[in-house]
C-alpha cells in the first residue's frame, strides 16, 4: 500500500497543523471517491482542524458529518453538505439533526468535562490514555485504549485520569428519536462548560 501523502498526485491537502493543543499525534482525514473510470481514489487528505474550549483544556476536531440518513454520495452531495456545515462551526452543536458527527476530542491532563446529555446514540472510543466515564447515577468506569462506550442519551461526564498526559477519544454521534423514561423526555443537557450551541434536534 502506498502513502497517498507522498505518491498521489490528484489528492489535495492543506498541510497545516490547524491548532492542535495536545502533544498527541496529529491525525489526518482521508476522503475517498471515484475517478472517471469508476476506480477508487483519495480525493483529499487533510490534518484535523482543532477548536479549543474551556480555557484550552479541551479540543474538538470534526473530520466529517452527514446531514441526512441514508447519505447521498451522488455528485458529492454529502461532501457539499459537510463543507457547508463546517464553514459555520458556531452553528454545529454536539449533534447534527437527522445526521451524524464524527468528532475527535482531546482532554488535558486531569481535565473533567461537565456532566451532559445529548439526544443521540453515540459510539465513544478511547484512542489514547485512560478516561473515566462517570454517570449521574454515581456509577464510574475506567476506559482504556480501545474500549468503547455506547452512550444511549444518558447523562455522563468524561475525566482524564492522568495528571501528566493528554487523553483522546473519538466519537460518532447519531441523531435519535426523543427518548422517554418514566414519562420524562431525556432531552439535551449541555451542562455548564461545553461552549457549544444547542444541537436543535
Amino acid at each position: 500500500m502506498g502513502d497517498a501523502r507522498s505518491t498521489n498526485t490528484s489528492a489535495q491537502s492543506n498541510g497545516k497543523d490547524n491548532g492542535k493543543l495536545s502533544d498527541l499525534h496529529q491525525p489526518t482525514t482521508f476522503i475517498t471517491g471515484h475517478n472517471s473510470s469508476g476506480q477508487a481514489i483519495v480525493q483529499s487528505y487533510n490534518p484535523f482542524q482543532w477548536r479549543p474550549y474551556d480555557d484550552n483544556n479541551l479540543a474538538f476536531a470534526v473530520p466529517y458529518t452527514t446531514s441526512r440518513c441514508p447519505p447521498d454520495l451522488n455528485n458529492d452531495a454529502d461532501l457539499k453538505l459537510h463543507q457547508s456545515l463546517i464553514s459555520t462551526p458556531d452553528k454545529l452543536g454536539l449533534v447534527n439533526p437527522k445526521g451524524t458527527v464524527l468528532r475527535c476530542v482531546d482532554f488535558a491532563p486531569g481535565y473533567a468535562c461537565g456532566m451532559h446529555r445529548t439526544q443521540s446514540l453515540d459510539y465513544g472510543i478511547v484512542m489514547e490514555g485512560e478516561v473515566d466515564m462517570v454517570l449521574d447515577s454515581g456509577e464510574r468506569y475506567s476506559l482504556k485504549r480501545g474500549d468503547v462506550a455506547i452512550q444511549r442519551a444518558t447523562q455522563h461526564q468524561w475525566v482524564n485520569k492522568s495528571d501528566t498526559k493528554w487523553a483522546r477519544m473519538m466519537f460518532v454521534l447519531q441523531d435519535c428519536e426523543p427518548l422517554i423514561v418514566g414519562g420524562k423526555q431525556m432531552g439535551e443537557d449541555l451542562g455548564t462548560n461545553s461552549g457549544l450551541p444547542p444541537s436543535g434536534n
